[in-house]
């Protein structure tokens, strides 16, 4: 594997926007799978779970609960360990503890111990994987970056419609014991995936521009100063507003199904539409967030996104029969694969490559606690009421605030931003570009030549991998 190069996304380093990148986005979109399906997927085995422990429903659905609260919740944990270490061996080791939880949980007595297995050690791990891959992702695509993430977005999906029918021939055919060690077994690819995450270099430099790198600052484990930019604070507030109702539809609309009267069966096939058409909407998203005009726009096409889905849900709590269900579920599809498919995206164009992996953790940190209240939130409404229209109306009306408050925010708080340089990196760069610009023509034609040197010397180095025997795949 070679060194561990800290992947702190030197300045000096273009995206290469292909080559490499490719193999590192296929590994994004299986790390996203299983990060975003798996909580899903294990639902599957509660049932088994209930008869063996002699416990309820609610006591199994801690599973999933305290997953996706290890995944959402140890944000910043995560952004201390890649600033630490590096993207590959936190990943590596967070393969690791996926697989380990899961295997584990196999040989468990009490449901105690599968919160402790199966929810805290296998979460942490899905955790260690999913952050360092969207950082990764975003050091090697930049031109394409959009559509990057619009596909490796698209790994949820596609491992929700794969993952819980395997879940269930597994339940069948070994029992939920069995099951749970296959499934260990399958997160080891996890480390697969970490191991194609090679850290990017930054071309070799003349020894005359080797002086100024020593006095390069020790970059801080966690970057606090995030919250100085105007940006990350409105998208923070946005994203927490948006995720209260984000999830509540795709956990209660079977149960609306039900509740009207049809079979169990009928009533699932509706998640089967609804991640069907996600499966398409976020690459598709992707593309169009990439195009020139848009790109510059981004933020006002994840407003619209969320707007799009608060007022499917608005629509969605009058639907009174099968057909009406299934409508809500194709359109909720499509809002809720561009929301899926923006979301971060437009996080890595409000801060940049140099603070994501900080603000990235801080941002999930706060969207942890949303997670928790939200759908929970939701039963309680549903059981005071006694109707699934205030649950939909009320998920709605949070996710179209969130739009309003990113839309609005945006256009009336950072539009007219100062063009000055927000870090010490960008003045200092600009500072030499100066000097540069200043150089008298002797110092210009004698830089010529140097650089005429250098490229000879190091061909179509920048912005590519650098390889050797220790490193190559």
């Amino acid at each position: 594997m070679g060194a561990v190069v800290a992947d702190d996304g030197p300045s000096g380093v273009k995206a290469p926007d292909g080559g490499w990148g490719w193999a590192v986005l296929f590994g994004c979109f299986i790390i996203t799978g299983f990060s975003y399906a798996f909580p899903k997927a294990v639902s599957v085995f509660f049932k088994e779970l209930i008869r063996e422990f002699g416990i309820g429903y609610s006591d199994t659905a801690w599973i999933s609960s305290i997953l996706l609260a290890m995944l959402y919740g140890t944000g910043p944990l995560c952004s201390v360990c890649v600033n630490r270490f590096g993207c590959r061996p936190v990943m590596l080791v967070g393969g690791l503890f996926a697989s380990m939880g899961m295997v584990i949980a196999s040989f468990c007595t009490s449901i105690v111990q599968i919160y402790l297995t199966a929810g805290v050690i296998t979460g942490l791990g899905l955790a260690l994987n999913f952050q360092p891959s969207l950082i990764m992702l975003n050091r090697y695509f930049d031109k394409r970056r959009p559509l990057a993430n619009g596909l490796s977005a698209a790994g949820s999906p596609v491992f929700l419609c794969a993952l819980s029918p395997l879940g269930q021939i597994l339940q069948h055919e070994y029992g939920w014991r069995g099951g749970f060690l296959i499934l260990g077994g399958m997160l080891l690819n996890c480390c697969v995936c970490g191991a194609l995450m090679r850290p990017l270099e930054p071309p070799k430099k003349a020894e005359a521009t080797k002086e100024p790198a020593e006095k390069k600052v020790k970059k801080k484990l966690l970057d606090f100063s995030v919250f100085k930019d105007g940006g990350f604070v409105i998208y923070a507030l946005a994203a927490s507003i948006m995720v209260l109702g984000l999830f509540v539809p795709p956990v209660f609309v079977v149960s609306y199904a039900k509740d009207l009267g049809y079979q169990d069966t009928k009533a699932a096939f509706l998640l089967t539409i609804l991640g069907f058409i996600d499966i398409f909407a976020r690459p598709v998203c992707g593309m169009v967030a990439g195009l020139k005009w848009v790109r510059p726009r981004c933020v006002y096409l994840f407003s619209f996104a969320m707007i799009f889905n608060g007022f499917t849900d608005l629509m969605g709590s009058m639907s009174v029969d099968y057909s009406g269900l299934v409508v809500f579920c194709i359109f909720f599809g499509i809002s809720y694969g561009m929301v899926g498919a923006l979301q971060f995206e437009v996080l890595m164009a409000i801060v940049g490559t140099q603070k994501f992996s900080s603000a990235i953790g801080l941002v999930l940190l706060a969207e942890a606690m949303a997670v928790l209240i939200g759908p929970p939130s939701a039963g309680k409404l549903l059981d005071a009421t006694g109707r699934y229209m205030f649950v939909f109306i009320i998920a709605g009306i949070e996710v179209t605030t969130s739009a309003l408050v990113l839309a609005l925010g945006n256009f009336f708080c950072i539009k007219k931003k100062s063009e000055e340089p927000h870090t010490k990196e960008e003045a200092a760069e600009r500072e030499e570009l100066n000097k540069s610009e200043n150089k008298t023509p002797e110092d210009a034609k004698v830089d010529s030549i140097e650089v005429e040197q250098f490229l000879k010397d190091e061909p179509e180095k920048n912005g590519e991998v650098v390889t050797n025997p220790e490193t190559c795949v």
